[in-house]
């Protein structure tokens, strides 16, 4: 087995670090990453209704789509990211404990009182603090998950705090839990890079023959070329999302606007919008407009403008049609 730290904070990379790593070692992998404020969702989730999209833009938060199912979780500089990657593909029924047990025993080596709770959640005191997921991918077996360990939870929670009420889909929801700091249990003070080592020498006396490795100029240049064609673009991260409608209403100076979209992996398919503003022009030709184009600001902000969205409208903000858009 090999034991990797990553070199990078940066959550598109590090995500991309788990498909190469799959893909081209033939050893064992333990994985350590840290990345800066991001998200993560999971495989088979809608984006968009994960998040509080406003909030990451302005924060310009990554948002990353990973390889397992499960819910959502934010990731900033004080959460411990570990991931196992193992050559053998693992019955999918099996539980979670088997690569959870590491970090257990050095929190109850600490004095505290953690537990795998449910199927896949480490609990302090009924309070999680760790989510985990797993999947068999390129005959392989991946299981990773989340240590908060001095997270912003101010943070966490304004990033992950969507309006699920504009939605209706069938992809997989998070389940909102209380969250909790293991810095919070500690009995005395500890820093995350020494909680680092301590993980780290557990893993070694679980796994004797495991052997310290630093990714490569080479390993660092695949990872950064899988990261740009996929980790780190919208094709995968948005637009990968399941079928979804959206619905949403927008009180403004001239009326009610309401929007009614159906999006299909990621591209607006069906457009109606309704409301008591008066117009100028038929609006079937802003819904038509609309229709093909990505689900993205930028494409829906230009097709306004191209359609000189005033005469539709009125005296209405550019920003404000396209925020209700989202």
């Amino acid at each position: 087995m090999l034991s990797i730290f990553s070199p990078s904070n940066y959550a598109p990379f590090n995500i991309a670090c788990e498909e190469y790593i799959l893909k081209n070692f033939p050893e064992d992998v333990f994985l350590l990453y840290i990345n800066n404020p991001s998200i993560i969702v999971g495989k088979h989730q809608n984006t968009l209704a994960e998040i509080n999209y406003e909030w990451v833009r302005e924060h310009n938060i990554p948002v990353v789509r990973r390889l397992t199912g499960g819910g959502s979780v934010f990731h900033d500089p004080g959460n411990l990211n570990y991931s196992f990657l193992m050559n053998e593909s693992e019955d999918f029924n099996r539980n979670f404990e088997r690569y959870t047990k590491p970090i257990l025993a050095v929190l109850q080596e600490l004095g505290i009182p953690a537990i795998l709770e449910g199927r896949n959640d480490l609990t302090i005191n009924g309070c999680k603090f760790s989510g985990n997921a797993k999947t068999n991918a390129f005959g392989k077996t991946l299981q990773h998950g989340t240590i908060l360990f001095s997270s912003n939870i101010s943070d966490l929670t304004a990033a992950l705090k969507p309006r699920v009420e504009k939605f209706n889909d069938k992809a997989v929801k998070s389940v909102q839990a209380r969250v909790t700091n293991v810095s919070d249990h500690l009995p005395y003070p500890l820093s995350l890079q020494d909680f680092v080592t301590l993980v780290r020498a557990k893993v070694r006396t679980m796994y004797p023959d495991i052997q310290d490795y630093t990714f490569s100029l080479r390993d660092k240049e695949e990872i950064q070329a899988l990261m740009n064609s996929k980790y780190d673009t919208w094709e995968w991260n948005f637009g990968k999302s399941p079928r979804y409608n959206l619905c949403h209403s927008l009180k403004t100076k001239v009326g009610i606007i309401e929007f009614y979209l159906l999006v299909n992996k990621g591209i607006i398919e069906e457009v109606n919008i309704y409301g008591d503003f008066f117009t100028n022009r038929e609006i079937s030709e802003l819904e038509n407009a609309l229709c093909g184009i990505e689900h993205k600001p930028e494409k829906v902000a230009k097709v306004l403008k191209d359609m000189e969205y005033k005469s539709f409208f009125g005296e209405v903000k550019l920003e404000e049609i396209v925020k209700a858009m989202f």
